[in-house]
């Protein structure tokens, strides 16, 4: 339905609540009301991808080392994650957020944004109805529809005019939180928030602001756009002013191609360059969600970025493009890890972040025969045995088929 221009924007985040934990209870119910957290083992290999709330009340987080996790929470669970059930709940999801709006976007696997502004039963989304806003109460079908589909799974929403506001407002009040944002009033929610709560402000950022006395966002709106420049640079500062403001005029984009698929983890306990086993380790675990993505999307990839952070916050890109399109770990990963110690150079500084992403995709292979040597056979044959193994992971779990090169690291535990 077509919403009417008269209407100002009901923009919806809608942010599944610690999803992995979430499905591994559901799977699991004698899991409910323990401290379980995804990724890493107990003996402290790894890092936490999720934690359900009972282990974020020992300060467990995402992107922690699970050293870390078993010193916060030694008494917490730890769970292999797996990649190919979550993506199956998350099929779940979207297709709920798909019958309430055809204006879905996809963040990630467990948040996207919807744009609700025409389905408030071709009404205003603003108008009030006995006390509330209509668009609260569609946000709560989401809410119920989601919990539906995915057997009791809940979400946390933001409501808003634009994107960043709705995004903000569903980091608020989790587990299946609900938070408003009426029109004209983002300045003011805003204004007492941390300016860490910015889009595009990270660690150096926010020292800096920190370091002129600016500390939440009513902070920054205030201040001047011209000693912002000075600070930070044209673009970042006026970035940050509109922000600061509540204005954001991105449209919810449904449906966008997929130009690249990418995973990155950030260590609260920064890695060695000498720890080349525990490196290797987390880049073989990212190339495989990588290629297990693209393989469920049916795409191929022709080039591999590496990213790596510094102690310092240094960004470091490197690239190369392979001879051939590929979904398979092995390449993914090869490419990588040649990246990484070809390429690299950190001297004595440690790691912060990896990140690696699959760029230049395919629809088709399109590979040239190669009759002699085989390798176009090869191949295949290594496509075909990933997708059958993705399978097994759908079905029975991923610990029920496990790569011996993670076995080797001591990521997962044998069954």
């Amino acid at each position: 339905m077509e919403p009417s221009r008269s209407w100002r924007r009901a923009i919806l985040h809608v942010d599944m609540d610690a999803f992995f934990a979430a499905v591994e209870v559901l799977d699991n119910p004698s899991l409910a009301g323990k401290p379980v957290i995804v990724g890493g083992t107990p003996e402290g290999r790894g890092v936490v991808s999720t934690a359900s709330y009972e282990a974020r009340r020992f300060g467990v987080r995402s992107a922690m080392p699970a050293a870390t996790a078993v010193r916060l929470c030694p008494q917490g669970i730890f769970l292999w994650p797996r990649m190919g059930r979550y993506a199956e709940v998350s099929g779940r999801v979207f297709k709920a957020l798909e019958e309430v709006s055809p204006l879905v976007e996809g963040l990630s696997i467990d948040e996207a944004f919807v744009d609700a502004t025409g389905c408030c039963r071709g009404a205003d989304p603003w108008r009030m109805e006995r006390g509330r806003f209509a668009i609260e109460d569609l946000a709560a079908d989401v809410q119920a529809r989601i919990e539906t589909a995915t057997g009791g799974l809940t979400a946390s929403v933001g409501i808003a005019e634009n994107k960043f506001l709705a995004k903000v407002a569903s980091d608020l009040r989790k587990p299946r939180g609900q938070v408003v944002v009426p029109p004209g009033t983002g300045p003011g929610f805003l204004a007492p928030l941390p300016v860490e709560r910015l889009w595009g402000v990270g660690p150096r950022t926010a020292e800096a602001l920190h370091g002129i006395g600016l500390r939440r966002i009513g902070n920054v709106a205030e201040t001047p756009e011209e000693k912002l420049q000075a600070l930070l640079g044209a673009d970042l500062a006026s970035h940050l002013k509109r922000l600061s403001q509540g204005i954001d005029d991105r449209p919810v984009e449904a449906h966008l191609e997929a130009r690249s698929v990418g995973r990155e983890t950030t260590f609260a306990e920064f890695l060695s360059p000498s720890d080349r086993d525990g490196i290797e380790g987390v880049l073989f675990a990212l190339a495989d969600d990588v290629a297990f993505r693209l393989r469920a999307d049916a795409l191929w990839c022709r080039t591999v970025q590496l990213k790596v952070r510094d102690g310092k916050f240094r960004t470091c890109t490197r690239s190369r493009t392979l001879r051939e399109p590929t979904q398979v770990v092995e390449d993914i990963y090869g490419a990588a890890r040649a990246l990484f110690s070809e390429r690299i150079r950190l001297g004595r500084e440690r790691v912060r972040l990896l990140g690696v992403t699959a760029s230049n995709l395919v629809h088709e292979p399109l590979r040239q025969l190669e009759l002699f040597d085989g390798r176009t056979a090869e191949r295949e044959r290594a496509e075909s045995a990933a997708r059958a193994s993705d399978e097994i992971r759908r079905k029975l779990g991923d610990g029920a088929i496990t790569r011996g090169r993670l076995l080797g690291r001591g990521r997962v535990r044998p069954r």
